[in-house]
């Protein structure tokens, strides 16, 4: 059996609380939901902590019981008594830019106040208002562990998750921040040798992070400054360079040119970090180029079509 400190256990059991606050059926209130939710975060954020090192969650006392247990120096304890959530939230917010600790704390403050007194706990955000804020700090502690919403929430809600962050008007740029913070840390650790064998194991390359788009072009990365790849599938403005219907023989001609377009840019990946940035609205807050020029025979034939010549 592992540890209540290890990371994968949190997460698990994070899982397991979000799907209870997105579990309406029977129909749970707000304040059921919204509980579970919190709990969750609480959760999610020890996970995000504890992948690095136990050490970052135990309480510390005298006999440096649960410290020693977390490096494995000392026999597991009956239980492992954490740091509480306050402590939790402000080393993340140091740890995983752009966490918010003090936005976090809020919803922790209203969670106990819903369990222990006699105010209004969740009930003073309206719900439309309240769980766009819970997914963008969730979102965050989901990219420090280098998983994705639909790792932990399923492919049947991750449209869910997705609409309450599309309201969340501040939400793209602090995930780009995320993301691009996260690869920037994995750039450096790799960098420096300190990146633990297990994920070194899990490093991707450069054709596992590509889409497999038609069009691709190189591009600077905006997370490590080294050379990443930015797709695209669809085109706009399509224009041929060239002298067009070309005389080749008495009485035949041939279109000749070269055709070019403006690929627009939806995805972007870097080997150097891992950084995968797969919307336009990532991409334009990531300030990444949004169109690329391409090159294409097809644009030539696309261009010449049924256009008729003279033969007088």
């Amino acid at each position: 059996m592992k540890p209540s400190y290890d990371h994968e256990t949190l997460w698990l059991k994070a899982k397991l609380f979000l799907n209870r606050a997105m579990d309406d059926e029977p129909r749970k209130s707000f304040d059921e939901q919204a509980l579970w939710a919190t709990l969750a975060l609480e959760l999610l954020a020890k996970a995000a902590l504890s992948r690095f090192s136990p050490v970052l969650i135990a309480e510390p006392n005298e006999e440096g019981t649960h410290i020693l247990a977390a490096v494995g120096l000392a026999e597991s304890e009956s239980f492992f008594l954490s740091v509480r959530a306050k402590t939790v939230f402000v080393r993340c917010s140091r740890a995983f830019k752009p966490f918010n600790h003090d936005k976090a704390n809020k919803l922790a403050n209203a969670r106990n106040e819903y369990l222990h007194g006699g105010g209004l706990g969740f009930g003073v955000t309206p719900p439309k208002q309240w769980w766009p804020e819970f997914w963008a700090l969730a979102s965050i502690l989901v990219d420090a562990q280098d998983k994705t919403i639909e790792d932990l929430v399923g492919a049947s809600r991750t449209g869910l998750v997705t609409e309450h962050l599309d309201k969340n008007k501040k939400y793209v740029g602090e995930r780009v921040q995320s993301l691009i913070s996260r690869a920037r840390a994995r750039f450096e650790q790799r960098q420096d040798g300190s990146l633990p064998a297990n994920r070194l194991s899990q490093w991707k390359t450069v054709e596992q992070l590509k889409a497999g788009m038609k069009y691709e072009e190189s591009c600077t990365c905006p997370a490590c400054g080294e050379t990443g790849i930015l797709e695209g599938e669809q085109v706009d403005n399509i224009r041929v360079e060239g002298p067009g219907w070309v005389q080749v023989g008495e009485d035949d001609y041939v279109f000749e040119g070269r055709g070019f377009g403006d690929a627009l840019a939806e995805h972007f990946s870097c080997e150097s970090c891992q950084l995968v940035l797969d919307t336009y609205e990532l991409l334009e807050a990531a300030e990444v180029d949004l169109a690329f020029e391409v090159e294409d025979e097809d644009f030539v034939t696309d261009d010449a079509g049924e256009q008729e010549y003279g033969n007088d």
